[in-house]
């Protein structure tokens, strides 16, 4: 019953094609591309919008596996120091993690990890390191903790030009 005018017709949809018969290329923002890269690694729309509105010269550190799953960390100080101690500023509670286990720093964009002297070291990306340079989606395991470092959108905005 196409003709009757109070049927509603269905709205065409982004994957409707123009024509059918006809070869299509489709083309994708930049941010569609983080976006599928972001579902893919199984971060929530929720951590896509706080990795989005990171200032720049800041960083979070999403706990991906580990006693305390989901955790997020802001990286905003120059130095920031990772371990078991209470008075860490990331308090990770497991015998696994030293007391002072790891330290995030940064320089002007830019951040490292560097190991502290732990019993059972940290990793980068599965390598144990002393220290290394964090790049966007790497991932730094300190004890049981297995966390993922999102650079703020700005910084690397600023990087690719």
């Amino acid at each position: 019953m196409a003709d009757d005018p109070n049927e509603e017709q269905a709205a065409p949809t982004s994957a409707t094609p123009v024509n059918p018969g006809a070869d299509t290329t489709v083309h994708f923002a930049d941010d569609f591309a983080q976006q599928l890269k972001a579902m893919e690694a199984g971060v929530s729309s929720e951590e896509q919008e706080a990795i989005a509105a990171l200032p720049s010269g800041s960083a979070l550190l999403v706990v991906r596996r580990g006693p305390n799953v989901g955790a997020r960390f802001l990286l905003d100080k120059d130095s920031t120091i990772a371990g078991r101690h209470p008075d860490a500023d990331i308090f990770l509670d497991d015998v696994t993690v030293s007391r002072r286990h790891a330290e995030f720093s940064r320089v002007g964009n830019v951040f490292q990890v560097k190991d502290l002297g732990s019993l059972n070291g940290t990793y980068f990306d599965g390598v144990r390191i002393e220290s290394a340079l964090l790049s966007d989606g790497a991932e730094v395991q300190v004890g049981k903790f297995r966390l993922t470092f999102y650079a703020s959108r700005l910084d690397l905005a600023a990087l690719s030009r």
